[in-house]
């Protein structure tokens, strides 16, 4: 599997893995009433769960981008750069979210961001 693919399978999974972090460990989380059970959650499961939040958010505009720069063919060491930064700045995204880092999450997240406009840029230029 090439680095493009795994990083579509790896930011499509990002919102599971928050999830998981939210829910781990929990003994009383309620499966009937998860969305109930996860806004009365504080510390670092609802900084989890609102990572998750943004990691849906995140991921359209990504894959859209990757699709548009492949159609429009764009070299394909270019689109594993802004592939593979846009996973590291997502990863790095989640671990200052968990760990309430506000600055460096956000420094993090317009890092992805540059990266999804960077693909859009390049398809232009195709």
């Amino acid at each position: 599997m090439n680095l493009v693919i795994a990083s579509l399978l790896a930011a499509g999974a990002m919102p599971w893995i928050c999830a998981g972090i939210a829910k781990a460990g929990q003994k009383n989380y309620d499966n009937h009433n998860p969305r109930e059970w996860m806004a009365k959650q504080t510390g670092f499961r609802a900084r989890a769960n609102a990572a998750q939040a943004n990691c849906f958010e995140a991921f359209p505009l990504f894959a859209t981008g990757v699709l548009l720069a492949l159609y429009s063919e764009v070299p394909q060491d270019q689109i594993e750069a802004y592939a593979g930064v846009f996973i590291v700045a997502r990863i790095a995204y989640i671990a200052f979210y968990l760990s309430d880092k506000d600055r460096f999450r956000s420094l993090a997240w317009l890092v992805g961001v540059i990266c999804t406009v960077g693909l859009f840029v390049a398809s232009l230029g195709n």
